[in-house]
């Protein structure tokens, strides 16, 4: 397996990591500055509140009936989780079941003025009910809503925001204690009619490695080729 692959799993890791022990209870009780990170954090409704997935989208299949939430902020020493709760009843409830198909109700928050990159605005919190193949991944229920850009194994931007950037450290941040919680804006519910590989993922069968170690497999073995013929043309 190539670097690139494994840098984007360590990337992930990291972030995981982070978040695992922010969900552990090393939370902050006021704002207060401290170094971080900018990205979407991937979560689950469980139990009546949001908690940080312990697998990436690309490996996590929800059920029938789930609600799965993205969150975008800063992220330092307090979890940042949607800002509104996982009703899926408010999200899914018009929208019937159809056999051998599951219903996912998708919260997408793209967080706050604060939280965002100069120059760029995020849009409301949204509800959507994707209705797709009971095999799909969260990443494939994601990406049944709109584009999403992956770089390094990581979900970067979603639906054009952010438009640039991912993961990337932030010094001497401010987290606020709490965050106000939001109305979500429901969305037409969008099918998805067969699973499909994520675009760039790295947690699959890195075919793009592979290509580019058999291209230079047989490019070496041409060289060595050449220059064997030249030694031999020489004597």
């Amino acid at each position: 397996m190539t670097a690139p692959f494994r840098t984007g799993r360590t990337v992930r890791l990291v972030l995981s990591l982070l978040a695992g022990l922010l969900l552990a209870g090393t939370v902050a009780t006021s704002a207060r500055a401290e170094d971080g990170y900018r990205f979407w954090g991937y979560y689950q409704w469980t139990n009546g509140q949001w908690a940080f997935s312990q697998k990436g989208s690309d490996a996590y299949v929800p059920p029938d009936g789930a609600v799965e939430g993205w969150r975008f902020a800063l992220g330092g020493a307090k979890p940042r989780v949607p800002r509104a709760a996982g009703d899926f009843a408010a999200i899914c409830g018009k929208t019937p079941a159809e056999n051998g198909k599951k219903r996912v109700a998708l919260v997408v928050d793209p967080g706050t003025p604060e939280d965002a990159l100069t120059g760029e605005k995020p849009s409301p919190a949204t509800g959507t009910c994707v209705v797709t193949a009971t095999a799909s991944t969260g990443a494939q229920v994601l990406a049944a809503t709109g584009p999403v850009r992956i770089e390094k194994g990581l979900t970067c931007g979603i639906a054009g925001y952010p438009a640039k950037g991912c993961g990337d450290q932030v010094k001497d941040i401010k987290v606020p204690a709490t965050d106000p919680p939001v109305t979500l804006e429901i969305k037409s519910a969008v099918g998805s009619a067969a699973p499909a590989p994520a675009a760039s993922d790295s947690s699959g069968t890195p075919w793009t490695g592979i290509i580019i170690a058999i291209v230079v497999v047989v490019l070496l073995a041409g060289g060595g080729l050449f220059l064997n013929r030249r030694r031999t043309a020489s004597k």
